[in-house]
């Protein structure tokens, strides 16, 4: 169960969750978005969840591991981030989490009650759409709020005429 939404009260706007990662088709989910928090007068959220199975050394070598995912994962939200600057002139919120991505996508949800809307973009491989979207897909039933499911072979023309 999750929370009430807050996003139509006063005070309060929806906001557009987008994951960042390092699959190709996460830069659609970022467009998608961002287009449909700047028509709807919404905001975006752009999360990189760090997997802590990453980590599994000696002290020395997982601090500096952890290290290096984190300056990883800023830069990757900052290059997107810049992105949504430049071309919707929307200030994008940014936060980095470490542990397992569907867990931390609920907690962030569940932590910031505006959050109306999960993006995801699904992977045009024969390998399948992406795990995020299998894992999302897989429970769909269970997920807090809505979800959207972005094509990655749609341009940027294609996503800001369906946003």
């Amino acid at each position: 169960m999750v929370s009430k939404r807050l996003s139509r009260e006063a005070g309060h706007r929806r906001k557009f969750l987008a994951i960042i990662d390092d699959t190709p088709e996460c830069e659609r989910a970022v467009a998608y978005a961002s287009y449909r928090a700047k028509n709807t007068g919404g905001g975006v959220v752009l999360l990189y969840v760090i997997e802590p199975s990453d980590f599994q050394h000696w002290l020395g070598v997982e601090k500096i591991m952890r290290e290096e995912a984190t300056a990883t994962a800023n830069a990757a939200l900052d290059g997107y981030a810049a992105k949504v600057r430049e071309k919707l002139g929307i200030e994008p919120e940014l936060a980095v989490r470490e542990g397992k991505p569907a867990e931390q996508i609920h907690q962030l949800i569940e932590e910031d009650q505006d959050i109306a809307i999960l993006v995801l973009a699904a992977g045009a491989s024969k390998e399948g759409p992406g795990p995020l979207v299998a894992s999302i897909a897989g429970k769909g039933a269970a997920f807090p709020i809505p979800v959207t499911v972005v094509p990655q072979n749609l341009s940027d023309e294609d996503i800001e005429s369906l946003a």
